[in-house]
This record gives C-alpha cells, structure tokens and sequence, in this order.
C-alpha cells in the first residue's frame, strides 16, 4: 500500500492544489478519482473519511487528513526540505497566512459562480425539483449554495458580484506581488499563497477569462512562472481543465 492515498477529481480546484503540493515535494501517492456529478464523495464510505463530504482527502499512514491548505500544510511540515513552502521570517510567514486566508475567502468562492454557471449547469437542469433537493440536501457543507444556484444558474446579479470580487482579487494579487518584488506572491519563492492563488487563476484562463488581468504584467509572469514548475504538468493531466470536459467551453 502506498504511504499516500489521494481522494480527488480532476477537475476540482482544491483538488489541483494537493496534486501540485505532492508533486513538488516529490511524493509518491495512490490516486483515487472521484466522480463529483455521480455524487462519489457523497457515498457512506467517502463520507466516513471526510465527513464534509468534499475533496480532496489525503490519507497518510491511516490518518485522514481534509481541506486543501490544511493537507498542502501538513506535507510542507512533514517534508520541509528542499523547498519549503513556508518563509522563514516570521513577518513574511504571517503575510503568507493572512493571504492564504483571503484567497479561500475571496477569489476561491467567487470562481466557483462562473464555473457553475459556464459548466456545470448542464448536469442539473434536467433533474427534478425532487431530484435536486434530495441532491442539495446530501451535500453536509454545499447545501445552501446550491439551493442558490438552482436548476438555472445564478442570475446575472450575482455573476457580475462574483467576477467583481475576481477582478478586486486579481488587483490585490498584482499589488502583493509588486510589494513583495515578486515574482511570487510572498516574494523570491514559491510559498502556500500561491498554490492556493493557482487553481483560481487556471480556471478563469480555462473559462477564456485570462482577460480579467490585461494590463497586469506580474499576474501573467506569475502564470507563466507556475506553469513553469515541474508539479504543474503532472498536475493538470488530462481531463483537470474544464475545457477537456466540456466541449461547448472550447473556443472555437
């Protein structure tokens, strides 16, 4: 049995942070791929490992270990060396946290509304109002966002609201960056903040968004950068981007 068992899906975004972490740190991990829109993660089984009922969850030597940044942090601190993905200086690893703690607040949320809207709809909007319910209801954690979000999409207000909170997001990233002296978000290395940064940043460029940060220079050198890395490719194998999923997001 390998030391490391993954429960992912491809295409979820914090799914591609742990991928990215186990990557860089060059750890060896059994990969079991859920499928979301089958209801996988909600199985009685699944849901006595990670009674949230999301992924990803990383099992290391019978321990369960959930939420992304959390896993992303536990591997750093078991295995800090050769890169650490956590500053040295205190001040640095505070602005690190305090950064870590916006992007789950702001940008992560805020990317999920266009990626439902764009995407994802097309899995719910033949189920019945029963169906749907009993769907919502399964979900211990996105119950109530996806009772918003209906059989329809969420309405155009509250699509612009969250491409608002996107482009705020990607103007706070550009400015960390430039007061950092780049080309990472904290500074000279790669740290959590940007692992947890990548995955949105991915999407909008998936969803034909990369616009949002024209004019921008850092962000698309910070891309370029990350894209760069050697965790990325394994990362992002086929099937992770929505646009190898979902032929009607290709451009054409």
């Amino acid at each position: 049995m390998a030391e490391f068992e993954l429960y992912n899906a491809p295409q979820s975004i914090c799914s591609h942070k742990v991928r990215f972490a186990l990557h860089a740190k060059s750890l060896a991990f059994a990969e079991h791929k859920l499928d979301l829109f089958s209801g996988d993660q909600l199985t009685p089984e699944y849901l006595a490992i990670n009674p949230n009922g999301l992924v990803p969850t990383l099992i290391h030597n019978g321990a369960n270990i959930i939420d992304s940044l959390v896993i992303v942090q536990y591997l750093d601190e078991l295995f800090p060396e050769p890169a650490p993905l956590v500053p040295q200086d205190p001040v640095a690893r505070a602005r690190m946290r305090s950064l870590m703690a916006y992007i789950d607040e702001v940008p992560t949320p805020a990317v999920r509304v266009p990626s439902y809207n764009m995407a994802f709809l097309i899995h719910y909007q033949n189920m019945s109002d029963d169906e749907f319910q009993a769907l919502a209801n399964a979900k211990p954690l996105r119950k109530e966002f996806l009772l918003k979000f209906g059989r329809v999409g969420f309405p155009e207000k509250e699509l612009n609201e969250a491409l608002d909170r996107l482009g705020r997001a990607l103007a706070r990233m550009q400015a960390e960056i430039v007061a950092s002296g780049g080309p990472w978000i904290v500074g000279k290395n790669m740290t959590i903040a940007d692992i947890a940064m990548m995955p949105v940043i991915v999407r909008l460029d998936d969803l034909d968004l990369g616009h949002m940060w024209d004019g921008k220079p850092e962000i698309s050198r910070w891309f370029e950068a990350i894209q760069a890395h050697p965790a990325y490719e394994p990362t992002f194998y086929h099937g992770s981007l929505l646009t190898e999923q979902y032929p009607h997001l290709r451009k054409q």
